[in-house]
């Protein structure tokens, strides 16, 4: 059975540089399909401190690299993050990609946008030097801690985005984004939590992250758009809402974002 092709993969919140980045797994991934465009849609890096990268992490680079060659006729497409600001320039000539802080291009005779999300995250935006300083102790710590580390920088993960609703927050930020620029479809990460909805005919999906036990990504296919689920080599496709173990409430879900009692998610967030 041959490569499956697409015309977009788009991928999200790697964080190279942490002790929970999956970076082996995303480079399998991308091995295994073919593609005409790539969008690294933001966080690809958990920090500026490059001395914090392991073998895994530059293999992923290097492979970024042979991607972005003009020979192999693929679009490579790097989105700005949060975690990554400051590093477009660097980006560019480092893996040879094009960077953006959002980027808008037409499929199928649709427009799609692929934005981050940290736009929407009003607490990310008013606290990132803050932030920056915690996650740095944090990232100590977890080496410390070994493979305890990893446990504990997931439950992290998870408790800090549910406290702060950046799904809901996301998500609503986008679709107006979205709705702004005249686009059908708006892709997001910033999350950590693979989802998909739509409201008043413009679909938003959220590419998830490769920090944890469920590294999601999305392929477009024609008209097509599906979230995955890469699992050590198998790749479990779905295309409704998140997966889940444990149903998350729907109060105070329409507020701003305007969502429907049943969009509501448990994201995890680094």
């Amino acid at each position: 059975m041959g490569k499956p092709v697409y015309d977009t993969v788009i991928l999200s919140d790697l964080h190279l540089g942490s002790e929970t980045a999956r970076a082996a797994e995303a480079l399998a991934m991308l091995e295994q399909a073919s593609f005409r465009r790539l969008i690294l849609l933001g966080d690809i890096f958990c920090d500026l401190n490059f001395r914090r990268l392991k073998k895994e992490h530059w293999q992923f680079l290097s492979y970024i690299r042979k991607l972005s060659n003009p020979k192999r006729g693929i679009e490579v497409v790097w989105v700005e993050g949060n975690h990554d600001s400051g590093l477009i320039d660097v980006m560019s000539h480092l893996v040879g990609t094009r960077a953006y802080s959002e980027y808008i291009w037409e499929h199928a005779g649709r427009r799609h946008l692929a934005i981050h999300g940290h736009q929407f995250d009003g607490f990310v935006l008013n606290n990132r030097l803050s932030l920056i300083n915690i996650g740095s102790h944090i990232h100590l710590l977890i080496q410390k801690l070994g493979g305890r580390g990893r446990r504990l920088a997931q439950w992290l993960d998870h408790w800090n985005t549910r406290w702060l609703r950046l799904s809901r927050k996301v998500a609503g930020g986008a679709l107006a984004a979205a709705k702004a620029r005249g686009a059908a479809v708006v892709i997001c990460g910033h999350t950590h939590a693979a989802m998909s909805l739509e409201r008043d005919g413009i679909r938003y999906f959220n590419s998830g992250a490769w920090t944890n036990g469920r590294p999601t990504y999305i392929t477009i296919a024609e008209e097509d758009i599906q979230i995955h689920e890469y699992n050590t080599g198998i790749d479990d496709c779905y295309s409704g809402e998140e997966r889940r173990n444990t149903a998350a409430p729907a109060s105070g879900l329409a507020g701003n974002a305007g969502l429907s009692g049943d969009a509501e998610y448990e994201p995890a967030y680094c």
